[in-house]
């Protein structure tokens, strides 16, 4: 089993900065997909950022250009650095990771919460 931990949530003003930390308990180094979602209240999980083949990420339209996910393998920790926060960002953040033997494993998330 793995185990995924968030951290980095918190209460931020419109245009200020936050990052977000989720720790696995297994090593991340051979996964196959890491990524964000979102879910606000009332309304759909929704996935913010998602790695995909080469490298390259999926990002929400809404967030492009403003949130950046990363990793360190070392730390066992995927990161999602998110800038130029909005009102609309507030939402419970999820990370996941894919492993390819053991399948997909979900975090239990971290509130994020934008005032204007």
């Amino acid at each position: 089993q793995v185990q995924l931990v968030e951290s980095g949530g918190g209460l931020v003003q419109a245009g200020g900065s936050l990052r977000l930390s989720c720790a696995a308990s297994k090593s991340i180094v051979s996964i196959s997909s890491m990524g964000w979602a979102r879910q606000a209240p009332g309304k759909q999980r929704e996935s913010v950022a998602q790695t995909i083949s080469g490298g390259l990420t999926n990002y929400a339209e809404s967030v492009k250009g403003r949130f950046t996910i990363s990793r360190d393998n070392a730390k066992n920790t995927v990161y999602l650095q998110m800038n130029s926060l909005k009102p609309e960002d507030t939402a419970v953040y999820f990370c996941n990771v894919r492993y390819p033997a053991w399948g997909i494993y979900w975090g239990q998330g971290t509130q994020v919460t934008v005032s204007s």
